[in-house]
C-alpha cells in the first residue's frame, strides 16, 4: 500500500472513530446525564425513551450533521490535503447514517445476524432495562472501554409497548374484523409466534399485554361508540 493510500484509509477510519466516540458520547452525557439536562438533544432523546418508536424528525438531524461535518471538513481542509479531509469527513458521515439505519432498524425489525441480534438486545437493555447503561448503538467498544456495558439476560418489553406492538401486527394480519385479527396475534404470541414476538429483543409477554385489553376496549367504547365494535377502536 503507498503513503497516500494509507494515509487516505488511516483518515477514512479516524471519520469512522470520531462518529463512534461521539455517538457514545452524545447519547451518555446529553441524553441521560442529569448534571446537563435538559439540552437540545435530550429533549428528543427523552421522548424517544418513553414513546419507543418516536424519531427526532430526519430534518433535524440532518441539519445537524450538514453542519458538524462541513465545519469538520472546513477546519481539516486548512490543516492537511483535500483528500485527507474528504476521506475523514467521507468516514464520519458514513458512519453516522450506518448509526441511523441501525439505530431506526433496532426498533422496527428482527436483526440480521448474529451481530445485529446483538445490537438489538444491547440497545433493548439500554430502553428497558438500564438507561445507564449500554449507550452504544452501532457497536459496544466504548461501553466496555468507559464501564457501561452490562450482558444482557432477559429483556421484559413494557406492557405499553408490548400491547401497542399487538395492536400494529393485528393490523396487518388477514382477517374480516380488528377483532379477529387481535385474537388472532394474542394466540400466537401465547406460542411465541406471530409478528408482535419477533419484533422486540425477546418475545412479547402476553399476559401483561392482556392486561391491558381490558382498558383499551373500554377506552374504544367511549372513544368509538359510534361503530360500537373493537375494529373502531383499533383499526
Amino acid at each position: 500500500m503507498s503513503l497516500p493510500t494509507a494515509a487516505f484509509v488511516l483518515a477514512l477510519a479516524l471519520g469512522i472513530a470520531t462518529w463512534s466516540i461521539l455517538e457514545y458520547v452524545l447519547h451518555r452525557f446529553l441524553g441521560h446525564d442529569r448534571r446537563t439536562m435538559p439540552n437540545f438533544f435530550s429533549v428528543e432523546h427523552t421522548r424517544h425513551h418513553s414513546e419507543g418508536d418516536y424519531f427526532a424528525p430526519t430534518w433535524k438531524k440532518g441539519l445537524a450533521a450538514i453542519a458538524i461535518s462541513g465545519l469538520s471538513f472546513a477546519l481539516l481542509r486548512l490543516l492537511v490535503a483535500e483528500s485527507l479531509a474528504i476521506a475523514y469527513t467521507t468516514g464520519f458521515v458514513g458512519m453516522y447514517v450506518t448509526y441511523e439505519v441501525l439505530h431506526r432498524r433496532a426498533h422496527t425489525h428482527a436483526g440480521i445476524g448474529a451481530y445485529g441480534r446483538f445490537l438489538r438486545r444491547h440497545h433493548f437493555h439500554h430502553h428497558f432495562a438500564n438507561p445507564r447503561a449500554n449507550h452504544g448503538v452501532t457497536s459496544p467498544v466504548w461501553d466496555l472501554v468507559f464501564g457501561t456495558y452490562e450482558p444482557v439476560t432477559e429483556i421484559r418489553v413494557p406492557a405499553k409497548l408490548a400491547m401497542r406492538w399487538l395492536i400494529q401486527a393485528a393490523r396487518k394480519r388477514p382477517g374480516k374484523s380488528m377483532a379477529e385479527k387481535l385474537a388472532g396475534e394474542l394466540m400466537d404470541a401465547m406460542n411465541n409466534t406471530g409478528a408482535a414476538v419477533r419484533r422486540p429483543a425477546r418475545p412479547v409477554d402476553p399476559a401483561a399485554a392482556l392486561e391491558r385489553v381490558p382498558a383499551t376496549l373500554a377506552a374504544g367504547r367511549r372513544h368509538g361508540a359510534r361503530r360500537g365494535s373493537l375494529g373502531a377502536t383499533l383499526g
